[in-house]
């Protein structure tokens, strides 16, 4: 299945992800780039909720532009396999070496704000992260490294206090809350 029909079939759990669907459907039939930064105002991102085998632990960052604990995720930059880019996040911004879906395909989806800031001393403009989210199962006995140029801090969080160790008021609300909901319904 190639990346627009993963999004075409994929069943949205509430209200925000209908809306979130419709707009990266709008956005993939409009704008050829936005599988990549170049397009500036919305472009994809690939996101890992990634628990631990006992799914009472979830894996975070500390990350340095949100200042805040935070899921692992990064860019699509031309890559059409989105679950690859959140497995590939994981490693890179933690050290686990030993990750791997726990479901096929998209376990939910968000459009997410981003507010203007710094990366490598060049201004990157406020702009919408059109973000696919993957369950993934992550080894919780590896040790953890941290990726210095985008996070300070690597950690395993209980599941529970996801919402609470993350200052990101809206997407612990609405995001985190949510996948930890639909964790509790499989």
């Amino acid at each position: 299945m190639n990346f627009k029909e993963s999004i075409e079939n994929y069943k949205p759990y509430n209200d925000q992800e209908e809306k979130d669907k419709e707009i990266m459907l709008k956005y993939i039939n409009t704008f050829d780039d936005v599988l990549t930064r170049s397009n500036e105002f919305a472009h994809f991102t690939a996101s890992a909720f990634a628990i631990n085998k006992d799914r009472t632990k979830v894996l975070m960052i500390y990350h340095n532009i949100y200042k805040s604990w935070s899921w692992t995720g990064g860019h699509a930059d031309g890559e059409t396999d989105l679950l690859g880019t959140a497995i590939r996040e994981v490693k890179e911004e933690t050290g686990v070496e030993n990750v791997k879906p726990i479901i096929d395909g998209i376990f939910s989806l968000e459009a997410l704000t981003v507010d203007g800031h710094i990366k490598r001393n060049k201004y990157v403009a406020s702009h919408i992260h059109l973000n696919l989210t993957y369950l993934l199962e992550a080894d919780e006995h590896e040790v953890l490294k941290m990726k210095e140029d985008e996070n300070s801090g690597v950690k395993w969080v209980n599941i529970e206090d996801m919402t609470k160790v993350s200052t990101e008021k809206w997407i612990a609300e609405n995001i985190y809350t949510k996948l930890v909901k639909k964790l509790k319904e499989l």
